[in-house]
C-alpha cells in the first residue's frame, strides 16, 4: 500500500509514530468489527481518514490472512474519488456549504499569518508540520489574520505567541520505595524546578514500579510527545534496576555490551562482578549516545530524546544537571525564561472562581493556578508565563475585579 510505505519511508520519525498509533487504532477496529466500512463518515478530515483506513485495513488483511500484496490493495473496499465538478452531486454540494456555512475557521493559508511556533530555525523560512506542536492547542493559537494587529479571539497575537515558545519535558522516577511510602521523591520536585529555570515547561511527572513493562509504557507514552524525557532511579546492577532494559523496549531494540561504557566501569569498580560480562554495560543497542564531563565518574547515557541519570540524591542531580547544561550533544537547551507574579487573598474560591475562569479565557498564553497552604489560610492566585506585560495584566485585571481584597506575595509557598 503506498500510503503505508510513503510514511514508514520518511525520515520524520515523530510522524511514524504518530501515523503507526493511528494505523494501530484502525487496525484493531477492522478486528473486531468486519463491517466498519458500512459506515456513513461525515466530516472536513474525510481525505485523512479514508488514507488511514485504507492503510489501516492493508495491514489488517496482511497480517490476519498472510495474502499477497496485490490481492490485499485490489481488495481493498475503500476507494477514495474525485469529481472536477460539483454539480455531479448537487445535495452533497448543498450539504457541504451549508456546513461550510457555520464552520468556526479562523481562515486559510492566503489570509493568515503561519503559526510562529513552528518556523524552522534552520531555514528561517520554512515552517514544519502542525503535528510538531507540542502542544496541540497551540495550532490554533498561533493563527493570526493577516494585517490584522488587534489581539485575537483566544487571546494571543504572533509576538506573545512567539513569547510562549517552551519546550517540554516529563519526568519518570523508577522506584518500589517512594510508591511504598517509605522514600520521598525529591529527585523529579527538584527536576522540575530546574526544568522550570531554564524556561522548559514540565508536562508530565510520573512515579512506576521496578518493572520494565511499567518503564518501558511510561516511556513509550512520553517520548513522541515530549522534547526529552528524564529517566531517574532503576540504574544499576541489582535485580531491580531495570530501567534501561524498559527503555530498550520502549524502542523496539535489545540490550547489547557497549565496550567504551565497559571500559569507564571496569576503570570505576574494577573487575568486582560476576558472570561472563558486566550486566550494567548492556545498553539500548543502536540508539545510545554517550554524555562526557569531566565531572563525572561515568558518562550519562541517552537514548534519542531520553535521558537516564544516575544521581541517587539532590547533590548528584546538581551535579548531573550542570554537565547537562554544559554538554551540547545533550540537546538541554536555554529557552526564555517564565516570569511570575503571585497574588494573596481571604476572599472565598467560590467568590473568586468565575472571574479567575474568566481571565482564563482572556489570558490563554498566561498559566493562571490557585493553591492554599491550609484550608482556613489565604488563597494565593499565581501568573507565570513569558511575556511579562501579558503576566501583569492579568494579575492586574483581577486585582481590578476585587479592589483592595488581593496584596502581592514573593511565592505561592
Amino acid at each position: 500500500m503506498e500510503i503505508d510505505r510513503a510514511v514508514r519511508g520518511s525520515s520524520d520519525s515523530r510522524l511514524r509514530t504518530k501515523y503507526d498509533n493511528a494505523v494501530y487504532v484502525v487496525q484493531r477496529a477492522f478486528a473486531l468489527y468486519p463491517n466498519i466500512l458500512n459506515l456513513i463518515l461525515r466530516n472536513f478530515i474525510f481525505q485523512v481518514l479514508l488514507h488511514l483506513l485504507r492503510a489501516g485495513y492493508y495491514l489488517h488483511k496482511s497480517s490476519s490472512d498472510g495474502e499477497v500484496e496485490m490481492n490485499t490493495i485490489q481488495n481493498c473496499p475503500v476507494r477514495t474519488i474525485y469529481f472536477e465538478s460539483p454539480c455531479a452531486f448537487p445535495e452533497i454540494n448543498s450539504f457541504t456549504y451549508e456546513t461550510v456555512s457555520t464552520y468556526t475557521s479562523i481562515g486559510s493559508i492566503y489570509d493568515t499569518v503561519p503559526n510562529a511556533l513552528l518556523s524552522d530555525s534552520t531555514t528561517g523560512k520554512s515552517f514544519r508540520p502542525a503535528y510538531m506542536l507540542s502542544d496541540g492547542r497551540l495550532e490554533r493559537a498561533g493563527r493570526t489574520k493577516k494585517n490584522i494587529s488587534s489581539v485575537s479571539s483566544n487571546g494571543t497575537n504572533s509576538t506573545e505567541v512567539e513569547q510562549t515558545i517552551s519546550r517540554s519535558a516529563s519526568i519518570i522516577v523508577v522506584g518500589d520505595e517512594i510508591l511504598f511510602g517509605t522514600v520521598e521523591d525529591k529527585l523529579g520536585a527538584g527536576l522540575c524546578k530546574k526544568l522550570h529555570a531554564i524556561g522548559w515547561r514540565v508536562s508530565h511527572v510520573a512515579v512506576v514500579s521496578n518493572e520494565i513493562d511499567s518503564v518501558a509504557e511510561e516511556v513509550e507514552r512520553c517520548k513522541s510527545t515530549d522534547d526529552m524525557v528524564f529517566l531517574v532511579g532503576g540504574l544499576g546492577p541489582l535485580h531491580s534496576d531495570i530501567s534501561l532494559a524498559g527503555v530498550a523496549k520502549a524502542f523496539g531494540v535489545r540490550l547489547a555490551p557497549d565496550e567504551e561504557f565497559e571500559e569507564y566501569l571496569s576503570q570505576l569498580i574494577g573487575d568486582n562482578y560476576t558472570g561472563d560480562r558486566n550486566e550494567m554495560a548492556l545498553l539500548p543497542e543502536g540508539i545510545t549516545e554517550l554524555l562526557h564531563h569531566k565531572m563525572l565518574p561515568l558518562p550519562l547515557i541517552k537514548c534519542k530524546n531520553v535521558v537516564i541519570l544516575a544521581a541517587t540524591n539532590v547533590d548528584e542531580l546538581e551535579t548531573e544537571w550542570g554537565c547537562l547544561l554544559d554538554t551540547q550533544e545533550s540537546g538541554l537547551v536555554m529557552a526564555k525564561s517564565f516570569v511570575s507574579k503571585h497574588l494573596s487573598t481571604s476572599l472565598l474560591d467560590v467568590k473568586i472562581a468565575p472571574v479567575v475562569a474568566k481571565l482564563c479565557i482572556d489570558f490563554s498564553d498566561v498559566y493562571i493556578g490557585c493553591s492554599r497552604i491550609s484550608r482556613s489560610g489565604p488563597l494565593v492566585v499565581s501568573f507565570i508565563g513569558k511575556d511579562n506585560q501579558r503576566v501583569e495584566a492579568a494579575a492586574e485585571k483581577l486585582m481590578n475585579n476585587f479592589e483592595g481584597q488581593f496584596s502581592q506575595v514573593d511565592s505561592c509557598k
